[in-house]
């Protein structure tokens, strides 16, 4: 007799760029664990492409190695995406899946569903109903378009409902189960690789941090694509740098952006310390360690949150609102001098602290698997898509 499992088709999972990784690992290791589930298959679009480092975060996920990679590249927002759709569709016809997963905003992440949408194959959208309301950033268009054609919205905290209702979603396709990103940061922890560990590897003293020290993390286009802007964030990171250390994981992007504008020099002041994109090990070492993290990147927000270490973000929104009134997150924006006020007190009494949100338990993977599973399963009872 047919397995009932195997005659059905695949889940496509999909991933496109580093934080989609730390979404997808342990969603794929709880849908393995579920009994009546098809199969899965791990799709790369290649939208990051720095091999090396897709090796070392996949190791240090336990994210097996992908069962197709689209290698699409790098290009244009309209480039990149018109080539993940035109080399995703046809995965659709040599698999007939039974739905494709996507997570996150990034550009791969509105390819795949759009594809998949107009094949009549069911979309799951995990991070779903986040929003900046700032729609000059790709991703916030990306989470718009994508939420609307989704048939499946699963959200990480219970404000996403009234956005997504107030753009005419429907609240019965939206299901509220907590924060993968916590899943994978709680796996980590155990293996997370200390600071000064870090630092001597990349051939620093360790002793340069004994006395506490910041982390940066920065990548934004509206932090590091304009060379004056640019430039007045390396002097104000100088000036606190001068106060307290900070450990700086150039993102290509930036450091590619420093040496286009000439600002390497900016790189050399005291009490900056440059290093090369660290793994996921490393990353949470140092987050973890860290006395304050000044960053522009959605998911350290969710992760410092829930390592209860106070961040300061540097961008005048965040479509993770909650790390701001429940977390340890403060948006701090462009202004410079507020950026080495919060520091300042930071270094004095603590800083912010917060909570950790409701369901950032570490068990959201095994929520969404248990839930997609039977929703397929009933689906397909009924001939509906699936």
């Amino acid at each position: 007799m047919l397995d009932p499992i195997a005659a059905r088709g695949p889940i496509l999972c999909v991933v496109g760029a580093r934080p989609n990784y730390m979404k997808m690992a342990p969603l794929l290791r709880a849908l393995a664990a579920e009994p009546d589930r098809p199969r899965t298959l791990l799709v790369h679009t290649g939208q990051h492409y720095d091999y090396a480092l897709n090796e070392r975060l996949f190791a240090d996920l336990g994210l097996p190695p992908p069962d197709v990679n689209l290698d699409v590249g790098s290009g244009t927002h309209a480039v990149q995406t018109a080539e993940v759709m035109k080399r995703f569709e046809p995965l659709l016809d040599a698999h007939a899946p039974s739905c494709v997963v996507v997570v996150g905003d990034v550009n791969s992440t509105l390819a795949c569903s759009l594809v998949a949408v107009k094949r009549e194959v069911p979309v799951a959208h995990v991070e779903a109903g986040l929003r900046s309301f700032d729609r000059t950033m790709p991703e916030e268009i990306n989470r718009l378009l994508t939420d609307q054609v989704a048939d499946l919205l699963y959200t990480t905290e219970r404000g996403a409902l009234a956005n997504l209702v107030r753009e005419g979603i429907d609240p019965a396709r939206v299901h509220f189960v907590g924060n993968l990103m916590i899943d994978s940061l709680q796996a980590a922890l155990p293996r997370a690789v200390a600071a000064e560990k870090t630092l001597a590897a990349e051939g620093h003293p360790p002793g340069a941090i004994a006395r506490g020290f910041g982390l940066v993390t920065l990548h934004r286009p509206s932090n590091v694509d304009a060379p004056d802007t640019l430039a007045a964030l390396l002097e104000a990171l100088a000036a606190v740098g001068a106060r307290l250390p900070l450990l700086w994981p150039l993102h290509p992007r930036t450091r590619a952006n420093v040496e286009r504008f000439g600002l390497a020099d900016l790189l050399r002041a005291p009490g900056l310390i440059c290093l090369p994109p660290q793994g996921y090990l490393e990353m949470v070492g140092l987050m973890k360690g860290a006395t304050v993290v000044l960053t522009d990147s959605g998911g350290v927000q969710e992760e410092t949150t829930a390592l209860g270490v106070p961040c300061l973000t540097l961008r005048q929104n965040t479509e993770r609102p909650i790390t701001v009134e429940q977390g340890t997150n403060t948006l701090i924006g462009r202004d410079f001098t507020a950026l080495r006020a919060a520091v300042d007190a930071i270094v004095a009494g603590g800083g912010k602290r917060g909570r950790l949100p409701e369901l950032w338990d570490g068990r959201t993977a095994g929520r969404i698997a248990a839930h997609l599973t039977a929703w397929l399963s009933s689906a397909r009872a009924a001939g509906v898509r699936a």
